[in-house]
């Protein structure tokens, strides 16, 4: 237990240069790792809202399980899904204009996960995987190259384990965004049908769904601002986002974020709740 505590305060001094104490560890980060180590189950799902940490989190699990428990991980991020910057650009001329910027369910190439999970499922390698740069806003000329069998596969992003939205909440306006790019609701019928069919088929493909929630919706806004000034600092030719542009981008989000705060405190297998500090406040297995 000592050397498996003393390897994750070291991930976490890696990842966020911080140290936790070993109580912070024991009660917080190894429940969950034993969760899912002592699981039947092989495809967890994590969902969780923009900016609160789902990347980090995870690498730091799945790291410590591949390390202290001999299974080999296969993480993808819905996020390296992401539509090229043209085919959004067509989506957006052909069904609404909103739907140029990524995130929303509908702006994913979801056939090329669904063909990448079947893999994992049929144990066929190597696994051609692709990543999105987002400081480009465009799928990466590069791919990721899984060779080695895996025994796990974890998916994360922000609208993972995402129901569909009844249609008096989902046209209720909770931001300008809505009220007047969105007047008669094209965009949100839109990517609700997403939910309601394709990414309710993609998410019933996961045994498990944890869900990384926020303690309020503002925090999403202060992470997100916090992202760009990182990204800026490692890439100085990149155009940072100002304040009033990031507003306008989480309002993007909103919606099914806060609609998932609310949906899926009993639905989720695990429920772990984060702080604006990224530390995490509770855990509750349902």
């Amino acid at each position: 237990m000592s050397a498996l505590i003393d390897y994750i305060q070291i991930e976490i001094h890696k990842t966020y240069n911080k140290k936790y104490s070993k109580k912070y560890i024991e009660d917080k980060l190894i429940p969950i790792i034993n969760y899912i180590c002592s699981s039947k189950s092989k495809k967890f799902l994590f969902g969780g809202s923009q900016g609160i940490g789902k990347s980090s989190f995870i690498n730091i699990i799945s790291k410590t399980i591949e390390k202290f428990y001999n299974k080999k991980i296969l993480l993808l991020s819905l996020d390296n899904y992401y539509l090229s910057r043209k085919q959004r650009l067509q989506l957006s001329k052909k069904i609404h204009q909103l739907l140029k910027t990524r995130g929303v369910p509908g702006t994913h190439d979801i056939e090329k996960l669904f063909k990448n999970i079947k893999q994992f499922n049929k144990s066929k390698y190597p696994i051609t995987t692709p990543l999105f740069d987002k400081l480009i806003d465009d799928t990466a000329k590069s791919t990721k190259i899984t060779k080695t069998k895996c025994d796990i596969l974890f998916l994360e992003g922000w609208c993972c384990g995402s129901s569909e939205i009844p249609k008096k909440i989902l046209h209720k306006n909770i931001n300008n965004l809505e009220k007047i790019k969105d007047p008669k609701y094209q965009w949100r019928n839109f990517y609700n049908n997403k939910l309601k069919l394709e990414y309710k088929k993609l998410f019933k493909l996961f045994d498990e769904l944890i869900f990384l929630k926020t303690s309020s919706f503002d925090n999403v806004f202060k992470w997100r601002l916090k992202q760009e000034k990182t990204n800026q600092s490692k890439n100085k030719k990149s155009k940072r986002m100002t304040s009033n542009e990031i507003k306008y981008f989480v309002q993007h989000y909103e919606k099914i974020t806060k609609w998932m705060m609310k949906d899926l405190n009993k639905k989720a297998q695990i429920v772990i709740k984060f702080e604006k500090n990224h530390k995490i406040s509770s855990i509750n297995f349902n």
